[in-house]
């Protein structure tokens, strides 16, 4: 749940809203609440899809069945507008988590609880198939946990099975995983017979942790379930009945699966049978019926389920405030602070008090220390020692960064190891994956074998980060990548379980510009030229044209991917007359172009774009027309910044490496200091695991050189994007520092 921004309307439909449940690129999700004080989630749908009569009618048409629907494991849908220009529906709010949520935080669920949720669920299918419907997107993401039972949600899709589809054709609209192999092999319509095929996925799912068609490509996905069996280690260890039904909706012919009614009767019948129940507790429980009755207890979700539905009741109540300008910076704390060292006295090492003391394994493994004395004057300490492990490109194209990166940890590493109050020591562990998938299975394997890891920072790329997060994921081991943008990754939520992401991704890409635009400049008028042969950008550019700065006007003008003439564009960019133009692309040369057009048409307004653009290539091909021009980057440069940490670490850096900081050396450097602080609340001790690192991880708030880092207290453990980007600008030929967007002036 997050506050309102400033353009976010304060009513609709007679509904006030309160604070935004969530967004995407259809729309966004605010919590509200009704005259009579119910609280509601009400959609609205960006009005570009509206556009579409085939979309407007599909949603019509999931307002008006979802209404008719009666059964309480269904959301109902309280009101809703499918004529509006951004057409919206209400449904009743339910502040408990999803299915997929649950499994990915908590693990999987109780053969209890997985038969409690298949049985109301398939409740739920029996009265949509009764009515002549298909729901087509059966998932956990789609499936609520509340007190007294699930919720399946979204009909956004659901159709009649005689329906035409209202999708393009040839597409197959559902969820790679838990769509039925008839369904991949045609894309045809979809019947009851899917959605049963997908619930055997979800209760497979909920059960084991483990999806039956396994994770990674789609199509790959899509090829195992039409080929090959399912595989869910630990699906006979359920109890017979619950196992059997879960089987019979995997089977591949639709026609050997129960119907929504048997797999309910079934399920139910099965928790009547006595010692064929078990109960929260994973032991043979005596039998329990399921009803539906108001007064069940909420005994089939953990416990950490309930605490977490507790907390979102609360925080419904009292939403976050409104924002009314960029978020002001918040102070964190640092977890056990009174343990810590103050930043100067990190900082503060000299290149006497550090020592080389091995160079060995799968790269430089370097344990920097001092020579350290006793409150008693007598000889250092034997402490425990930590490993964390490092994993970039150290060579290839992608050198700087990785070696930056490196450079940073060390000195953090180093900066630790002489504290006089360090309660342990640090280890440097190296690996060059040179920027390449193909090594960095390897690389993950080996800083793995590695005794006492407790961490690992990188990879440097998204290639790399692709193939290795997983399977530190899968050894519980916390993975901080530093320039690797998350949104680029593709990964599953499955296998992000100790990924600790301490940079903003991509999709907030806008935040450092519109806060610029709108504080700094305070236009009102932006133009934004968007560059098609950049793939992702049109979301980008789509997001300036409907969130615009100080909430004016925005006009997107594209750029065919096929031609460097970006005349046209800017002309037609500048006749709407724009005080501020933003390039939406990636290419510096094409952004060159793009400059150039624009100091030919005598534009001089502020011109605006992303950290990919940001290089000597662009310098080089615009000349003086890249003069001024602003972007919005993920990194800081700490030796332009004015506040004291960053003017010590650069000293510290220059120092030790003659040079000053380079790109991603800071947050390198903080990413060691998170996880130090993790080991730091949890004692320093020799017994600590890389899994209570990572845990602990997510609970901290962290001032960093380069920027603070705190994370959601969801179950996302995300991000905390506000105040975590910068801005710079061509001053005589060269990317100038300005500083931390939201201290730009």
């Amino acid at each position: 749940m997050r506050a309102l921004y400033a353009q976010d309307p304060g009513e609709l439909g007679g509904h006030r809203l309160l604070a935004r449940l969530g967004a995407g690129g259809m729309g966004v999700v605010y919590l509200a609440r009704t005259a009579d004080g119910t609280l509601v989630a009400l959609k609205v749908i960006r009005a570009e899809y509206a556009t579409d009569r085939a979309f407007r009618e599909r949603f019509r048409r999931e307002a008006w069945l979802a209404r008719e629907f009666t059964c309480r494991w269904l959301v109902p849908v309280t009101a809703a507008d499918a004529e509006a220009r951004e057409p919206w529906l209400a449904t009743a709010f339910v502040p408990g988590p999803s299915l997929a949520e649950t499994v990915d935080g908590h693990g999987p669920l109780t053969p209890y609880a997985v038969t409690a949720l298949g049985a109301r669920l398939a409740e739920a299918l029996t009265e949509v198939h009764e009515a002549g419907l298909v729901h087509r997107d059966v998932k956990p993401g789609n499936i609520l946990l509340a007190l007294d039972g699930p919720r399946l949600i979204d009909f956004g899709i659901a159709q009649s099975p005689g329906l035409t589809a209202l999708t393009e054709p040839g597409a197959i609209v559902g969820t790679p995983g838990y769509l039925a192999p008839e369904q991949a092999r045609t894309g045809g319509e979809a019947a009851p017979a899917s959605d049963l095929f997908a619930l055997g996925c979800v209760l497979a799912y909920a059960a084991t942790g483990q999806r039956p068609f396994g994770f990674g490509d789609p199509a790959a996905v899509l090829y195992r379930t039409v080929h090959e069996e399912p595989d869910v280690p630990g699906l006979d260890g359920l109890p017979p009945p619950l196992r059997t039904a879960i089987t019979g909706c995997l089977a591949k012919d639709p026609a050997g699966r129960p119907t929504a009614a048997e797999l309910a009767r079934s399920l139910r019948a099965a928790d009547q049978e006595p010692g064929t129940a078990t109960g929260p507790d994973h032991q043979t429980a005596p039998a329990r019926q399921f009803t539906t009755a108001p007064d069940r207890p909420a005994d089939w979700l953990p416990s950490a389920v309930l605490r977490l539905v507790a907390d979102r009741s609360a925080r419904a109540l009292d939403p976050p405030p409104r924002q009314t300008g960029p978020a002001a910076p918040q102070e964190p704390t640092v977890v056990d602070a009174g343990r810590a060292p103050s930043r100067r006295r990190i900082l503060a090492i000299g290149g006497s008090a550090v020592a080389v003391l091995a160079a060995a394994g799968t790269g430089t493994a370097i344990l920097l220390t001092n020579h350290q004395e006793t409150k008693q004057g007598g000889a250092a300490q034997n402490l425990p020692a930590h490993v964390i492990g490092f994993q970039g490109a150290l060579t290839g194209d992608q050198k700087k960064v990785g070696l930056a990166q490196e450079r940073g940890a060390r000195l953090a590493v180093a900066a630790h190891n002489a504290r006089k109050d360090t309660r342990f020591r640090l280890a440097l562990t190296s690996y060059d994956d040179r920027g390449e998938a193909g090594r960095a299975t390897d690389g993950a394997r080996r800083l793995l074998a590695e005794p006492s890891l407790c961490a690992v920072i990188g990879p440097t790329t998204v290639a790399a980060a692709r193939v290795a997060v997983p399977l530190y994921g899968e050894a519980s081991t916390p993975v901080l990548p530093v320039s690797a943008d998350y949104d680029a990754l593709g990964l599953s939520s499955a296998t992000e379980r100790t990924l600790c992401v301490t940079t903003a991704p991509s999709r907030y890409r806008t935040t450092p510009v519109l806060a610029y635009l709108t504080w700094v400049r305070k236009v009102e008028r932006t133009a934004v030229v968007q560059d098609q042969a950049a793939a992702g950008m049109a979301e980008t550019a789509r997001d300036l044209r409907e969130t615009p700065p100080s909430e004016g006007t925005s006009t997107v003008h594209p750029v065919a991917s096929g031609t460097d003439d970006f005349g046209p564009a800017v002309a037609a960019a500048l006749a709407a007359h724009p005080e501020a133009i933003v390039y939406a692309g990636t290419s510096p040369t094409r952004a060159a172009a793009c400059a150039r057009a624009l100091a030919t048409a005598g534009f001089t307004g502020p011109r605006v774009t992303f950290e990919s653009v940001m290089r000597p290539a662009f310098l080089e091909a615009a000349g003086e027309a890249a003069e001024g021009w602003v972007f919005g980057a993920p990194y800081s440069e700490p030796q332009s910044s004015d506040s004291k940490a960053a003017k010590a670490f650069t000293a510290a850096y220059r120092d030790r490496y003659g040079a000053p900081p380079a790109r991603w050396a800071a947050e390198a450097y903080d990413a060691v200091g998170l996880i130090v602080a993790s080991l730091d609340a949890h004692g320093g001790g020799a017994g600590i695991t890389p899994g209570q690192v990572a845990e602990r991880l997510f609970k901290l708030t962290y001032d960093g050189v380069a920027k603070p880092i705190r994370f959601t207290q969801d179950i996302t453990h995300g991000l905390t994007p506000e105040n975590t980007s910068f801005l710079y600008q061509v001053k005589d030929g060269k990317f100038r520092f300005l500083g931390r967007y939201d201290q730009v002036s």
